[in-house]
């Protein structure tokens, strides 16, 4: 079975309780509001990411996001598994 974390509006904090709670996830999804770059170093560091920006990501980091809205370097999670 794949483990999904899903997580939103970090807002530049990934609390700790987050952190420990998306632990064992396969993959996470960020649904925006991500906060910054640094986010998504930190939850990379637990799985893979897909990140989507939100209304507030703005800035040189977030426009990088691609026209679908998702992170680069950051890939769609394969339904079929692994």
């Amino acid at each position: 079975m794949v483990r999904v974390g899903l997580i939103s509006d970090t807002h530049g904090l990934l609390r700790h309780e987050a952190q420990a709670l998306l632990q064992g996830s396969d993959h996470i999804i960020h649904g925006g509001d991500v906060g910054g770059a640094r986010i998504l170093v930190e939850l990379e560091a637990i799985a893979p990411v897909t990140a989507v920006r939100g209304n507030n990501d703005k800035g040189l980091w977030a426009d990088a996001f691609a026209g679908d809205g998702l992170a680069p370097g950051r890939r769609r999670p394969d339904p079929c598994g692994p």
